[in-house]
């Protein structure tokens, strides 16, 4: 189940980042139209990096600002630390920033 999760969320990943790399003329459509899809993202990013733990941080929470999605964590109630965050462009789909707070 775990791989399955993986390879889906890591096909996600590929196909956007693919279609970014395509020079046809997508003006007006968004590569990441909402947060849903932000998210998914955000998940094929950070699993590879940060591992099954990231799941820890349920729910994710994407914020539109500007033109740019942050994805970041939620961090459970009585730990302390910080939590996975990433920036994502809303209209090319391009990762801007990734981090995870101590």
């Amino acid at each position: 189940m775990k791989r399955l999760r993986f390879l889906s969320l890591t096909v996600i990943f590929v196909v956007v980042i693919l279609l970014g790399c395509t020079n046809n003329d997508r003006s007006g459509i968004d590569m990441v139209p909402d947060s849903e899809t932000a998210i998914k993202i955000a998940e094929a990013v950070w699993l590879p990096l940060y591992g099954e733990g990231i799941y820890d941080e349920k729910p994710f929470i994407a914020e539109l600002v500007g033109k740019v999605w942050i994805v970041k964590g939620t961090l459970p109630e009585g730990k302390v630390g910080g939590v996975v965050e990433i920036e994502i462009s809303k209209e090319d789909g391009k990762i801007i920033r990734v981090t995870h707070g101590k």
